[in-house]
């Protein structure tokens, strides 16, 4: 599959339908804009919950998800701070694919995308640098 720098995707499982995602070749785990990160055990599992703002022109849209956490991971970010950050995996839908992906969550309100697709999650990608929305077409 060909995609642009940017496209639209879907997180059903977490009630996201569209999200604008930055497909970031440099980044090498997808990250995913959360706030009130509260975390839990159910049936031995360790889960989060988090709210998220997932449409930068509908900043008063906040959808509540919850996910088994499956890993914690430091992370560098560009600006060279490190975080240890929850990890989930939730599927992700571009265009008519379907496929399962691992997602930091990060404050990221400031950030101009509310989600990063890193190269973790480019399984089978090609990725056309001069084209956004290749997908959404």
């Amino acid at each position: 599959m060909t995609v642009g720098w940017k496209e639209e995707a879907k997180l059903l499982e977490l009630n996201i339908d569209p999200i604008k995602v930055k497909v970031d070749t440099g980044a090498k785990t997808s990250s995913l804009h959360a706030f009130d990160i509260e975390s839990f055990e159910k049936d031995g599992t360790s889960y989060v919950k988090f709210k998220t703002c997932p449409y930068k022109r509908h900043p008063k849209t906040i959808v509540e998800c919850e996910s088994e956490v499956i890993d914690y991971r430091k992370i560098t970010s560009s600006n060279g701070q490190t975080q240890l950050r929850y990890v989930i995996r939730t599927p992700i839908t571009i265009g008519g694919t379907t496929w399962d992906i691992d997602i930091t969550l990060a404050d990221r309100k400031k950030m101009r995308y509310k989600m990063l697709l890193g190269r973790e999650a480019m399984h089978n990608i090609l990725v056309s640098p001069h084209k956004a929305y290749i997908q959404s077409d």
